[in-house]
Formats: structure tokens, C-alpha cells, sequence
């Protein structure tokens, strides 16, 4: 392995990382000094310009790297795997900001500055975490993304609500850290490196010299305590009241871009570490791990759809979705093939667009209504049928029926699970997808159904009423045409796992 100094790197492979944290710094600086001058939409939308600029620079990325460039004995490690979650975390957090744009101005959130750079330091967790191969570099990406969520999901001071969701994430989350590092100690104890792809051969080599049960013992406990990024079970009773008690963008940050990441640090480290076949001593490991994620899968869409079905507040209803969403990503799990990349990355496209688009339409109803219950719909397609339209559009994608993203999302997770023979998996998919129907129409049976409280028209603001119009269209245009992400993610990503290539002493 060649030594190198911090000069030999190219480092603009890394310029968008490099961008969100010193928008994050400037921003931080700006609100500091001159916050009051500036006003609150200004640190926003400077917020928004640095996401953008990422993003291009991530596409530059795309179309000039042919192979995975790596940084400190490839402690962080560029790739079409990263890239194509940075641009789904850059793409959600973007959004998560144009909504924030127009809810701040309630004045609910009294701390605008720290809210918006807050959500850039999550946004370059999240990053890290995608763009790690070392437990050491996955842990700090893990608990950046933490600890800025927790904040922002305490910013309403003021609200009882906020405050209780807030507390209940730190604890939970501190126990599903402490279970994550126990995982970790053991696999370093067995291995004796925290590098991803050195731990796949060494882990094999510990089970063939008799600690299977410590190497099961492992994985047990990182599964468990990576569900609860990703608001899986076992670890998934969080996500309801967090929900709730949050910002309503920043429930749809946590939903979507926070279980993102944690897919793709749950996906490299599981698929890499313990999922390595090549050689034949994993080989039960991965058939165990498989099982074992299985099964994880099954109990979050039957836990999470089962109890949606009982709720009457409409974001603690998305939580429970949010849990059965995160079992079925976990079905290409198990076990885990060469299509399983493409099949989540356009499933997670899909519930990106529907879940932002459905919280920005929750955001005015509840502003209007007051209220977050699921009468505060009643009557709304009255009110304003363009809105009632979108956010039918947003639940139909959500339960996966034609002609929407969703239903592709689902249908490639479903042929996928099919094609691998877990027939019992693909029974549970189309069961409680069915039972997901009952509560998703439950809001449209409010809108179009249930008189109103008055057939005043819904004062919808112009950035969010064009917001969601957009949503609304990409959905429909997605599901018409789902090619247009296969076909560019097939063209341009290339997320090789070849094991023989990646070993220490091809470090670049």
C-alpha cells in the first residue's frame, strides 16, 4: 500500500462535501453577526444554493469517475454506491428546505439560523455515511446525521409536543447507539480492523476458526442497532412520536432522507462485510444474515401497516407507513443480488417525491385547520380540488397502485423477491400492501367524502401550491415511464462490489 500525504490526493472528488460544510460554517457565521439584518428567509435560500451547487458537483462526479477513489487508506471512498444516495439526500434535503421556507414564517420555530445549517450538517452526515468504508468514518457520518436530527426535531421550544419527541429520540437513540458500537467492538475483536473490506475476508476466517457464534453475535447486534436509522423493527417504536412531535419538514427529512442514509450505511456495511460469498466460508453467514433480515422485513410492514391502521393523527399514520416502507427496502435483502441496487434506488426516488409532496400538503391543511388529525381533510377537494388531486396522487404512489412511482417502486422489490424464491416475503409485500389501502384512503374518503367544517377555499401559498403541482406530475410521469431512472441509473451508476479488487493494497 502506497503512503501518501494529505497533498497527494485530488481532492475535488470530494468538493461536495467540501461545499455543505462551509455553507454550514459561513451560514452559522452569518447568523451570528449579522442575523437580524439578514432576515429569515436569506440564510434559507443561501442554504438551498449550496445544496444545488453539491449536487452539480456530485453529477461531475458521476460523469468523470470510472472507478472508486479513495482518501486516507480509504477510510472514505467515492463511488457510484455514494453518489447516487448523495444525490437522493441532496434531492430531499433540497425539498426539506423549500417547504421550511414557507413554514417558518408561522414563527413556531423561533431559531431560523440554527434550523437551516442544522439540516446542511445532517445533509454532510448523511454523505459521509454513504462515501464510508470504515466503521470509523460510518460512525462519525452516523452520529453527525443524530445529532443534528435531534435538535431540529426539539427546535419548537414552545410546543410540549416537540419537546416530549425530542427527548424520546435522544434516549432511543443514544440506546440504538450504544447497541450499534457493542456490534462493532465485536467485530473488531474478531478482525482486528474497522475497515469494511478487509473485515469480509477476516470475518470468514474467525468463522472458520470456530467463533461462528461470536460473528452471529455481531451482526445480531448492528442489524439491530442500524434499524433504528432506517425506523425498522425491532427498533422502530421512536418514529411515531418523533413524527409527530416534529417540524412538519422535519418529519419529512427524518422519513425520507435520514432512513435513506441509513439504507446506504446499512447496505454497505451488512452487503460487504458479512455478505461476501466469493468465499465459501460466508457462505452460511450470508444465508443466515439473509434470514435474519427477512424476518426483520415481515415484522416492519405487518407492525407498521396493522397499527396505521388505528391512528387518527395523519403524521403519526406516516410513521407507521414510514416502518412498513423500511421493510419493504429490506426485501431485496434478502438475499441480496446484483439488482438489488437499482431496485431500491428507484423505490426511494419514488417515495422521495410522494412522501415530501404528501407532508407539504399536510404542512397547509394543518396550518389552516390547526389541527393534524385526519378531520382536519374533511371536505378538502371543496376547498381546493388541485391540492385534493396532488395528495391523492401522493397516497396512491405511497400504496403502490398504477400509474404511479410507487407502483414500480414495489413492483421491481416484489419481481425481486420472486426471482429469489422467498415466496413467503412476496405474500407478506401484496398482503399488507393491501391493508395499507384502508388507511391511505381513509384521507382521500376525508377529502372527497366528508363535509368540511366550511367550503371557504384553502389559502395554499404560491411556492407550495407550485411545490406540489411539480411532485404531483413527477409522480405520474415516473410511473408512466419508470425507464427514465432505470435506464440512467443502469447507464450511469456502476456500484461494483468485486471483492478482489478493493482489498488495502489497491488502495489508491
Amino acid at each position: 500500500m502506497d503512503v501518501k500525504d494529505i497533498f497527494s490526493y485530488d481532492w475535488s472528488y470530494l468538493l461536495p462535501e467540501f461545499i455543505i460544510l462551509g455553507f454550514a460554517t459561513i451560514l452559522s457565521l452569518l447568523d451570528l453577526f449579522a442575523g437580524k439584518r439578514l432576515g429569515r428567509q436569506v440564510i434559507g435560500w443561501l442554504s438551498l444554493v449550496g445544496v444545488v451547487l453539491a449536487a452539480v458537483f456530485v453529477f461531475v462526479n458521476v460523469n468523470v469517475l470510472d472507478k472508486p477513489y479513495s482518501y486516507m487508506a480509504d477510510m472514505i471512498r467515492v463511488d457510484d454506491y455514494g453518489n447516487a444516495f448523495k444525490l437522493l439526500f441532496l434531492g430531499g434535503t433540497a425539498f426539506a428546505i423549500l417547504i421550511s421556507l414557507s413554514y417558518l414564517k408561522q414563527g413556531e420555530v423561533t431559531h431560523t439560523g440554527e434550523y437551516y445549517y442544522l439540516m446542511l450538517t445532517g445533509l454532510l452526515g448523511a454523505m459521509v455515511m454513504a462515501s464510508s468504508a470504515d466503521l470509523i468514518t460510518l460512525f462519525v457520518g452516523l452520529e453527525l446525521l443524530s445529532l443534528s436530527s435531534y435538535v431540529l426535531v426539539g427546535l419548537r421550544k414552545k410546543s410540549r409536543h416537540s419537546n416530549e419527541s425530542a427527548f424520546k429520540y435522544v434516549v432511543s437513540g443514544g440506546i440504538a447507539t450504544a447497541v450499534t458500537l457493542f456490534g462493532m467492538s465485536y467485530v473488531y475483536g474478531l478482525t482486528g480492523t474497522t475497515h469494511l473490506y478487509e473485515i469480509s475476508f477476516r470475518l470468514a476466517e474467525a468463522g472458520m476458526a470456530g467463533y461462528q457464534f461470536l460473528v452471529y453475535v455481531a451482526f445480531a447486534f448492528l442489524a439491530v442497532g442500524l434499524a433504528f436509522k432506517i425506523s425498522a423493527a425491532p427498533n422502530h417504536m421512536w418514529a411515531p412520536d418523533v413524527y409527530q412531535g416534529a417540524p412538519t419538514p422535519v418529519t419529512a427529512f427524518l422519513a425520507v432522507v435520514s432512513k435513506a442514509a441509513g439504507f446506504s450505511l446499512l447496505f454497505r456495511v451488512l452487503l460487504i462485510s458479512f455478505f461476501h460469498v466469493n468465499d465459501g466460508a460466508n457462505r452460511f453467514f450470508f444465508q443466515e444474515g439473509s434470514l435474519y433480515l427477512g424476518l426483520m422485513a415481515a415484522a416492519s410492514m405487518v407492525i407498521g401497516n396493522m397499527m396505521a391502521l388505528r391512528q387518527t393523527n395523519v403524521k403519526r399514520m406516516m410513521a407507521y407507513s414510514a416502518i412498513a416502507q423500511a421493510g419493504y427496502l429490506l426485501v431485496p435483502f434478502v438475499p441480496p443480488t446484483t439488482l438489488f441496487f437499482g431496485e431500491v434506488i428507484f423505490y426511494l426516488f419514488g417515495y422521495l417525491l410522494a412522501s415530501f409532496g404528501a407532508f407539504a400538503v399536510i404542512m397547509v391543511v394543518a396550518r389552516e385547520q390547526g389541527t393534524e388529525e385526519l378531520k382536519g381533510f374533511a371536505g378538502l377537494y371543496h376547498r381546493s380540488p388541485l391540492m385534493a388531486i396532488a395528495m391523492s396522487i401522493f397516497l396512491l404512489s405511497l400504496a403502490g397502485i398504477p400509474v404511479t412511482a410507487g407502483f414500480f417502486g414495489k413492483f421491481y422489490l416484489f419481481m425481486g423477491a420472486l426471482a429469489q424464491e422467498t415466496y413467503w416475503l412476496a405474500a407478506i409485500m401484496i398482503v399488507t400492501s393491501v391493508i395499507s389501502y384502508y388507511y391511505y384512503f381513509g384521507i382521500i374518503r376525508q377529502m372527497y367524502m366528508r363535509p368540511g367544517p366550511s367550503e371557504a377555499p384553502l389559502a395554499v401559498p404560491k411556492g407550495i401550491w407550485t411545490f406540489v403541482f411539480v411532485l404531483a406530475l413527477l409522480t405520474v410521469l415516473f410511473g408512466a415511464f419508470p425507464g427514465l431512472v432505470t435506464d440512467y441509473v443502469q447507464t450511469h451508476f456502476n456500484p461494483s462490489f468485486d471483492f478482489g479488487n478493493m482489498l488495502p493494497s489497491d488502495f489508491q
